[in-house]
């Protein structure tokens, strides 16, 4: 890592996502998401803060967060638009935004990066995590509900922390099903169905991920089968919903930060509906990683992870990115003040 007295010293680089994907890698961000729900979960890490602001046609989610790496503290802040019909009406990706790092000593700006990639990658690296402790070590019958490219980020993340035995697709958008379902057979050699229903997709799996932008309920306790880890990533607003709150009642719930899920995840329709309370919740994943709560005890235990975003995920991946982009001179540089 480079000094902090250099890293005052230099401007501010601005990171476009080609430049992130010169540099950042899914084993990478997946030891740096690992790491910092450690830190987190041992009480080594603040808890982060998120706002949202709602839009006519989308959204607006700000999440930011204080990290300390070797001997250099960073603030790092996120602001993400998630425009669902981005993709039909202009073209343009379903998420917009940036994040900015901050020397955390005396706020200058470090660095400003475009976030889909970090976004996606950390997201899917959160659920390999938490798979790694909350899976059957055998588990590798994998059905991912949404195609995007938080499907194809799931797929690479949660190859490296099981052994995949077979890939079953379902999107709204059979099309993106089936072109998800040739880069993971091209890509990685497993077999791959395109369902027809969300209920066809889980039936046998093992490893169930949603991921998209649903407002109803798509998965339910009686499609998955007893012992099964699930994650829903999709939720990250009020109005969304994606595991109902029968499946969480059914299962041993985990989170990535409580009163995030509470407030707008898929636990706050479960406590809604009168079927949970926080106190039901069996950890936050950064305890589990700690150590400090147990993971997986049974082949029996069904799992959720529910999963809404934590700023310090954004933020350790966010400052990877940048020391390596530093150390290979790329991105452009501006000083603001200058």
């Amino acid at each position: 890592m480079q000094s902090q007295q250099a890293v005052k010293q230099a401007g501010t680089v601005v990171i476009s996502g080609a430049d992130v994907r010169k540099v950042l890698g899914m084993p990478d961000c997946l030891r740096a998401v690992e790491e910092v729900f450690r830190l987190f979960g041992s009480g080594r890490a603040s808890r982060p803060a998120v706002s949202s602001v709602r839009a006519a046609e989308g959204g607006f989610h700000i999440k930011s967060a204080l990290i300390t790496v070797g001997e250099a503290e960073y603030f790092v802040s996120k602001t993400n638009a998630n425009y669902p019909a981005n993709a039909s009406r202009h073209g343009l990706q379903t998420i917009q935004g940036t994040i900015v790092v901050h020397d955390a000593s005396n706020g200058a700006p470090l660095a400003v990066i475009d976030s889909i990639d970090i976004t996606s990658m950390r997201t899917a690296a959160a659920t390999a995590v938490a798979a790694r402790y909350l899976a059957r070590e055998d588990a590798g019958s994998l059905a991912v509900i949404g195609c995007g490219i938080q499907g194809f980020q799931h797929v690479r993340a949660l190859g490296l922390v099981r052994t995949l035995c077979s890939v079953s697709l379902y999107d709204v958008n059979e099309s993106a099903a089936r072109t998800l379902a040739n880069v993971v057979a091209a890509e990685w050699e497993l077999p791959v169905h395109v369902s027809s229903s969300i209920g066809d997709a889980v039936e046998a799996a093992d490893l169930i991920v949603t991921c998209t932008t649903s407002t109803a309920f798509l998965l339910h306790a009686a499609d998955v089968q007893l012992g099964a880890f699930v994650a829903g990533v999709g939720v990250d607003a009020e109005h969304k919903r994606e595991l109902s709150p029968d499946l969480l009642e059914a299962s041993r719930v985990v989170v990535d930060v409580l009163e995030q899920c509470a407030a707008f995840g898929d636990l706050h329709h479960a406590i809604e509906r009168g079927v949970m309370t926080t106190a039901d919740v069996h950890a936050e994943l950064g305890s589990i990683v700690a150590g400090v709560k147990s993971g997986r005890t049974s082949p029996q235990e069904t799992f959720v992870f529910d999963s809404t975003g934590m700023a310090l995920q954004d933020a350790a991946t966010a400052v990877v990115v940048l020391e390596r982009a530093r150390a290979n001179r790329l991105g452009v540089e501006v000083r603001f003040h200058a």
